[in-house]
């Protein structure tokens, strides 16, 4: 039987419309890369695999900067975007960042009260110490790194979207660090060193609880924050478990997916 143009022309519109509001909008993350502190070299791959992920999955369009020209709620030039633009922000940035009182109090607000994400990874808890909100915000700030070596990581947390993909624990060779102004009673810890795979006398060894995170998650206000400290050397970002984690931790911190991210005790306290 012969279909009249008009109607076929009419379902495949309609076809067309259903597989449209199918398909989730994509989420916007703006990630940053800049420092006025210590240089990484693995910035840009960092950046470029979490505009990857986003692209591979589908799921969220990045855009890369490396000022900070976006984070406001104020009206840009003409095609310039502002956080009204955005879900989420990533952060892979060094020492004090140049933004003004307005943009902080817009970078606080868009998560606090907007309930959107924040994700950091490796040095954006060295970052902003004379920001004392901001390092409420992530969690806690860097305090050196012990150790550039081969260490295995327990996962606390195999229950988060972001960990649960990981065996109990798992080898890697990262720059690990320790962490001040970090208290379990403000984030869930999902990963940390396993102390007997480090040296604990090392001169630069603060903590004296072997209690050295690795990744967190936490609530604030209404929004939701994902860091881990992994992240130093290109390879690390190359690895497929390491990607599942931004991807899972990236969906969390957007909202997609849900998790426990409730402050726990240390196992065994």
């Amino acid at each position: 039987m012969r279909i009249p143009r008009g109607l076929a022309v009419s379902g495949l519109v309609l076809a067309l419309s259903v597989c449209a509001l199918a398909q989730p909008k994509k989420k916007r993350v703006l990630a940053v890369g800049r420092s006025t502190g210590w240089q990484h070299d693995a910035v840009s791959h960092g950046l470029a695999t979490i505009w990857k992920l986003g692209q591979e999955t589908g799921l969220w369009d990045t855009y890369i900067r490396t000022d900070t020209q976006l984070i406001t709620k104020k009206k840009l030039p003409a095609n310039g975007k502002n956080l009204d633009y955005f879900d989420a922000i990533f952060f892979y940035t060094t020492g004090e960042l140049d933004m003004d009182a307005e943009q902080k109090a817009s970078f606080l607000s868009f998560i606090k009260e907007e309930g959107k994400g924040f994700l950091g990874t490796h040095c954006a808890t060295d970052t902003f110490y004379q920001w004392p909100e901001y390092g409420e915000l992530i969690g806690a700030y860097f305090d050196l790194h012990p150790w550039h070596q081969l260490v295995q990581v327990r996962v606390e947390d195999r229950d988060f979207p972001a960990t649960r993909h990981f065996p109990a624990s798992f080898p890697i060779t990262d720059e690990i660090y320790q962490f001040k102004n970090y208290s379990r009673d403000r984030v869930r810890v999902l990963m940390t060193i396993d102390p007997d795979s480090v040296d604990l006398t090392k001169k630069d060894v603060h903590r004296t609880d072997k209690d050295f995170a690795v990744t967190w998650a936490r609530r604030y206000g209404k929004g939701r924050v994902f860091y881990s400290s992994l992240g130093h050397r290109e390879e690390v970002w190359d690895r497929r478990d390491i990607q599942k984690m931004w991807i899972e931790g990236m969906k969390w911190a957007m909202g997609m997916t849900e998790g426990d991210a409730s402050p726990r005790p240390k196992k065994g306290d």
